[in-house]
């Protein structure tokens, strides 16, 4: 109990009296109070501190220095680290050579981050499920990690970049005020998400709303729709719905729903099977609307202030997901662990995508799950849920390369396989996901001990009985397919586009 009020206690205490009122963690409450101030501090710096009214030096100066002292009441000096990784990774992109500089400044801002979550894992609080420093600094490391790559691949590579690559690359290296608006602004500070750095600097600039690499989707984009700025006001109305829904929902099950309850032994022993599969999937169900409630509210916040617009819809209304972070209904009507996958947590996927599966010449699925555990934390459970992940992805592309021709002969046989996929994902989801929640291997193994190691077992069979070849290679007859049909000058975007489809 010592250990977690020190651990509370380390940003302001301000709303001890709201915390203890309310019966919730002080920096749980801390944490919504400062997102609330930072979702009205949007609105004032797009009415008041509007491209058309301010300079780009006193937006990204009143950006840092909100984000920083939301950063202090939230962690207290702990905030410093954020100071120092950024601080360290600077200092590498500055002096080390642009051919290696993207593996070094990888190697120090993720290195740094480990270090960091070891200490508050194993020395102050483990166990501890709450907010923490290290949460920001995992969004920190993934704007670093990928503003390195990104300025490598425009100042040093050049040549072999995919359309996407390109668009991102960066021309010129950073100053310190623009490298620390883009990684500690208040807009996602404290709950992300990540963003690119051309799209963070168009937004700073009041250029973020001219037409984009990928746009044109309706044809309309240098037409009557692009002659006024268009206003996230429904959108921002709609994802503050969406997360007073999800808070209710989370608050009024998580303690009825507890996912620790299935390793319970005479939960284990007196309960059918079925019905253990039933309860997790609900004690999942349960516990989701919680990371809603934190990326929909962090989404709200940067469209607020004008960030994250992403063209029209074929009706011509504007669309705000630029940097959304999640799609709640694909993800609970998921039909493929895939699908769930892509659309859980996007914007770190894509940093996994780019900097990782992308570029790895080895076995890039296994890499990229091995650096997302890594860049989770030093808990055993995620560990265990990425590797099995692995093994359901496997297994996954197997049934779906294999098995799923065969239902679409007809639209009853189609929807017969969706309703037997969706069931299966949400389990498989269930099952791979456990360990993450319980986070300490003795429990982990515990419960996948009392489901006998049944999915692992389906996955290992399924992939020795359906193999498929590995999706770069499917890429890459599939390129040299379009090559042999396309001229040349074509090459990259077709690259581009395969890479996209088959990642």
């Amino acid at each position: 109990m010592a250990t977690q009020t020190t651990a509370s206690c380390t940003g302001s205490t301000l709303l001890q009296p709201l915390s203890e009122m309310i019966n919730l963690p002080l920096d749980q409450v801390n944490f919504v109070a400062c997102q609330l101030f930072a979702l009205l501090m949007a609105v004032w710096f797009r009415l008041y501190l509007h491209p058309s009214k301010t300079s780009p030096f006193i937006r990204h100066v009143v950006a840092t220095l909100l984000g920083f002292y939301l950063a202090l009441f939230c962690f207290g000096w702990y905030s410093l680290h954020f100071l120092v990784q950024s601080g360290l990774s600077y200092s590498v992109m500055v002096f080390a050579g642009l051919e290696n500089m993207h593996k070094y400044c990888f190697i120090v801002t993720l290195g740094y981050l480990i270090c960091c979550q070891i200490t508050r894992v194993y020395v102050f609080d483990y166990g501890m499920y709450s907010a923490d420093f290290t949460g920001p600094m995992m969004v920190i490391t993934q704007k670093i990690t990928s503003l390195a790559f990104e300025i490598h691949d425009g100042l040093a590579k050049r040549e072999g970049l995919t359309a996407n690559q390109k668009y991102l690359a960066i021309s010129r290296m950073p100053s310190l005020l623009e490298y620390l608006s883009y990684n500690c602004n208040f807009l996602g500070i404290l709950a992300g998400p990540t963003c690119s750095y051309n799209d963070y600097m168009a937004f700073i600039e009041g250029t973020g709303y001219r037409p984009r690499h990928h746009e044109n989707a309706n044809g309309k984009e240098n037409g009557k729709y692009k002659q006024t700025e268009p206003s996230p006001k429904n959108d921002v109305i709609s994802k503050l719905c969406t997360c007073a829904v999800s808070l209710g929902i989370y608050l009024s099950l998580y303690k009825l729903l507890p996912v620790d309850y299935s390793i319970n032994d005479d939960f284990v022993n007196s309960t059918p099977f079925y019905l253990q599969v039933i309860y997790l999937y609900l004690a999942m169900l349960a516990l989701r609307p919680k990371y809603y409630f934190i990326w929909t509210l962090a989404d709200a916040i940067n469209n607020a202030a004008g960030f994250g617009f992403n063209g029209y819809n074929k009706d011509g209304s504007p669309r705000w997901d630029l940097i959304s972070n999640l799609r709640i209904l694909d993800i609970e009507f998921a039909t493929s662990f895939k699908m769930f996958l892509d659309n859980w947590n996007i914007q770190t996927a894509l940093w996994l995508k780019r900097v990782c599966y992308e570029r790895c010449p080895v076995n890039p699925t296994a890499a990229t799950f091995l650096l997302s555990a890594m860049w989770h934390g030093v808990y055993p459970g995620y560990y265990l849920t990425f590797l099995t992940g692995i093994a359901m992805t496997m297994a996954a592309r197997a049934v779906r390369h294999n098995i799923r021709p065969y239902f679409l002969v007809s639209d009853s046989y189609k929807r017969i396989y969706d309703v037997i996929t969706w069931a299966s994902t949400q389990v498989a989801i269930s099952y791979t996901v456990a360990p993450f929640v319980l986070l300490a291997v003795g429990s982990s193994l515990k419960f996948y001990r009392s489901w006998y190691f049944c999915l692992h077992i389906l996955c290992l069979l399924v992939v020795l009985a359906l193999p498929v070849k590995s999706r770069r290679r499917q890429a890459k007859g599939q390129q040299d397919g379009a090559l042999d049909k396309q001229p040349d000058h074509n090459s990259t975007d077709n690259n581009c586009n395969q890479k996209d489809k088959t990642s």
